[in-house]
């Protein structure tokens, strides 16, 4: 899979892999949505139901930037299968106009956004490596 073919692939995913690492080196890994600009993942802390608004991924990004993300699809059909993978930095984005331009991303992106957009902290995934696989 080429460079190209992965991100039209990632940027029309509905939903990824989040993996961070917990204070104790464990793997934390959650499905996040998110929208793609270039060389970067966005994020945003939306309405759904959490424990808090202060989500485990943040504090562990904080402690440790490095993340990895995996995008795949799935069939039956197993001719049709792929995956891409993403490793980079992670960081807490500020409240400006990156963060706005990642909200409009998202918004965009995903249609529950637009009802009710997120209003939570975002989170700013600087891709530093793509690789990939497909079977066909």
């Amino acid at each position: 899979m080429d460079s190209d073919d992965m991100r039209v692939r990632v940027a029309a995913a509905r939903v990824a892999r989040l993996a961070t690492l917990g204070r104790d080196g464990a793997p934390h890994l959650v499905p996040f949505c998110f929208a793609l600009s270039g060389d970067v993942l966005y994020s945003a802390v939306d309405h759904k139901r959490k424990r808090s608004s202060r989500l485990q991924r943040f504090d562990n990004v904080a402690r440790d930037p490095r993340v990895g993300v995996i995008v795949d699809h799935y069939e039956e059909d197993w001719s049709k299968l792929w995956w891409v993978r993403l490793e980079g930095l992670a960081r807490d984005l500020e409240s400006g106009a990156e963060a706005n331009e990642a909200l409009r991303l998202l918004t965009a992106k995903y249609g529950q956004y637009r009802d009710d957009p997120p209003s939570g902290a975002v989170l700013r995934i600087e891709v530093q490596r793509w690789s990939g696989w497909t079977a066909s």
